[in-house]
């Protein structure tokens, strides 16, 4: 029996972990100081702690003396402290233009808000780029949710999730209704991937209550299989975040279903949640149960649940009841073995690293791998998530959005082990994401110069937070970081853009949900999708006018799954490596284009690198491929080599 390790369960034991590892410990902690200036303070402090035992001691003999009156004190809510980026000489323009109405992606996201405040109605809704048609352009879907089964008041027309139709230059048409996915649902998530293989794209959308998942029927439209391969789930699972991939490498696509807490109507009232002033509140998920993932094995003409066999039923070891809370999946290599594995984001219990251990089964290592918990061994409000090889080199990036007055998290491996430490604080990012609650998340190269970027989208939960928390806000923009790179040690790496450099429109506030990126209009950059609670989503058009080249690769598998999800790109650049995970699964209820962007900065680019000749494949069975590069600025479509 293959045995597991020992979970460790706090920051102390995750820093002895990366000694034995024979890693740098400062890596650990950004803020960490020597033995010597720990001693000096350690005696500076104990000379403090006697004079203030003995001024205790004085005012302790005095209040005695004295009649005792009581205090009423109010306590207020403090702004987190935000760091100061340091300046750096140039910042790119990176115009993102507002184009959802001119580009007739008209969504209004309904919640079912009716005064009950049930936590549902707070966590849609989810987005996705699709090429349904397999004309090489990216179509859209926008996942709705419906009106409780008891609501007082009913919509004048069906709420449903909306298909819209990509004419190849970023206009669209709604489809939804032609192509049978007007069907109204709770909904969260979408999740796309071709599981029959038999070339076209198929969809999974998540939910509150049963799941749905549509047959591709080559184009002309989807039909609901849901029943006939059984994969609804319970009637009373909230399921939210989906995902397709090989784990066993058989060449068919599985699923992976993750859900968020065990809830009820009935159970969310009973508890009764306030905020003082507000009256009734949404809950937190600390209220509620965990729950189980859901892991579907594709039988061919079947799913059969593995869950349990799989070893992804995780319990607390003490109580031995279900720890999960997941709102977002990742696909990734994590320990660069070739075999896919799966970070698991959790709301305010440890992340999940989801190591494969190539039979059939998972290896849960989120706390020992320094990943589970943030650099104080506390579990964070974990939303959204994606990775990233960041800075062009072996190391792994993992972002994670967290909840409002918490940073975000920015893990990063260590010489190709599954050994993270946190750096958001010394890259720049987490200090400028604490007053934000950071639902989607993704990496992307906005600017094509090679380096990929980090996009957030905010938003928080309670309509009123203001009133209670004056920093706080229902609507708050979203950000664009650009990736600064790491010549200048004296600078942030990654440096947020404001209205100068992205335009008024992409810093309007919004409660941001869902967020995806696609070339929208085959131009070359990265456009954005923005999903909105309770409001209009939002299609930015990337208007980059640098004139950076560019190349975007399209896979097809042959003898792995046929969108080649779980692949793995990488192009030589100089003495950098640049890297690219095919999978659509990221960010929050999301699903991003499977082309996979490079970008290469200017022709006459200063550090004189020559252009990329080579790319090297890593296909989901473990196959590998090289592909010379002929020019640039052009799609690249490559076929596995049959052996």
């Amino acid at each position: 029996m293959k045995s597991k390790p020992k979970r460790l369960t706090n920051s102390k034991d995750v820093a002895n972990k990366l000694r034995a590892a024979d890693l740098d410990i400062d890596d650990v902690s950004d803020d960490s100081e020597d033995d010597r200036v720990i001693g000096r303070a350690f005696w500076r402090s104990l000379l403090v702690v006697f004079g203030f035992v003995g001024l205790a001691g004085g005012i302790y003999i005095l209040n005695m003396a004295s009649p005792k009156v009581p205090r009423l004190s109010e306590s207020a809510t403090k702004a987190p402290l935000v760091r100061e980026s340091f300046a750096v000489q140039s910042l790119p323009s990176i115009p993102l233009v507002d184009e959802s109405e001119s580009s007739n992606v008209v969504f209004n996201h309904f919640n079912g808000k009716e005064g009950d405040r049930l936590l549902p109605e707070t966590m849609g809704g989810g987005c996705g780029f699709l090429d349904f048609d397999n004309d090489g352009d990216q179509d859209i879907l926008l996942v709705n949710s419906s009106p409780w089964p008891w609501a007082k008041q009913k919509p004048e027309k069906d709420v449903t999730m909306a298909l819209f139709e990509n004419d190849g230059t970023g206009k669209y048409t709604n489809v939804t209704k032609a192509f049978g996915l007007e069907v109204q649902l709770y909904g969260m998530g979408p999740a796309f991937g071709d599981y029959d293989g038999d070339g076209w794209t198929d969809l999974f959308v998540t939910g509150v209550g049963q799941n749905r998942l549509f047959h591709n029927e080559q184009g002309k439209g989807f039909t609901d299989v849901t029943d006939q391969f059984g994969v609804a789930g319970r009637t009373n699972d909230w399921s939210c975040p989906a995902m397709w991939f090989d784990y066993d490498r058989d060449g068919r696509l599985d699923l992976l279903v993750g859900h968020y807490v065990e809830w009820s109507r009935e159970l969310d009232l009973r508890q009764g949640f306030t905020l003082t002033g507000l009256g009734r509140a949404y809950g937190p998920p600390t209220a509620f149960g965990g729950t189980y993932l859901t892991l579907y094995h594709n039988e061919g003409n079947s799913f059969r649940d593995v869950s349990k066999e799989a070893g992804l039923e995780i319990q607390n070891p003490a109580t031995k009841v279900p720890v999960a809370k997941s709102l977002a999946l990742l696909l990734t290599d994590a320990n660069f073995d070739g075999w896919p594995d799966v970070v698991v984001s959790n709301d305010t219990v440890q992340n999940f690293l989801l190591i494969n251990n190539r039979d059939g089964t998972f290896d849960e290592q989120g706390i020992v791998s320094g990943m589970g918990l943030d650099r104080n061994g506390v579990a964070t409000g974990a939303m959204g998530i994606d990775c990233a090889h960041f800075r062009n080199d072996e190391n792994l990036a993992v972002a994670i959005g967290n909840f409002a007055n918490e940073p975000s998290s920015l893990y990063l491996s260590h010489a190709g082990k599954p050994v993270f430490s946190d750096k958001s604080n010394s890259t720049g990012f987490g200090p400028q994401t604490k007053r934000l609650l950071t639902f989607g998340l993704v990496f992307a190269d906005m600017d094509l110069d090679g380096r990929q970027d980090l996009v957030c989208s905010n938003g928080h939960l309670e309509e009123e937070i203001s009133k209670v928390q004056p920093n706080q806000r229902y609507k708050q923009p979203p950000q664009l970081f650009w990736n600064a790179g790491r010549n200048d040690q004296a600078s942030d790496e990654l440096v947020p853009l404001l209205e100068p450099q992205t335009g008024a429109t992409f810093q309007a506030p919004l409660v941001g949900r869902g967020l995806a990126y696609a070339d929208i209009d085959s131009d070359g950059d990265l456009d954005l999708l923005m999903a909105a609670n309770g409001d209009r989503a939002k299609l930015f058009r990337n208007e980059l006018k640098l004139g950076n080249r560019w190349l975007r690769i399209k896979l097809k598998g042959t003898t792995s799954n046929t969108e080649a999800i779980g692949a793995s790109i990488q192009i030589p650049y100089g003495d950098q490596i640049m890297s690219r995970y095919v999978s659509p699964t990221r960010s929050y209820l999301s699903q991003v284009e499977l082309v996979a962007t490079f970008g290469f900065g200017p022709e006459s680019n200063t550090i004189g690198l020559a252009d990329p000749t080579e790319i090297h494949i890593v296909w989901p069975n473990g196959q590998s491929q090289s592909e010379p590069i002929d020019g640039l600025n052009k799609v690249l479509t490559i076929t596995q080599k049959q052996k």
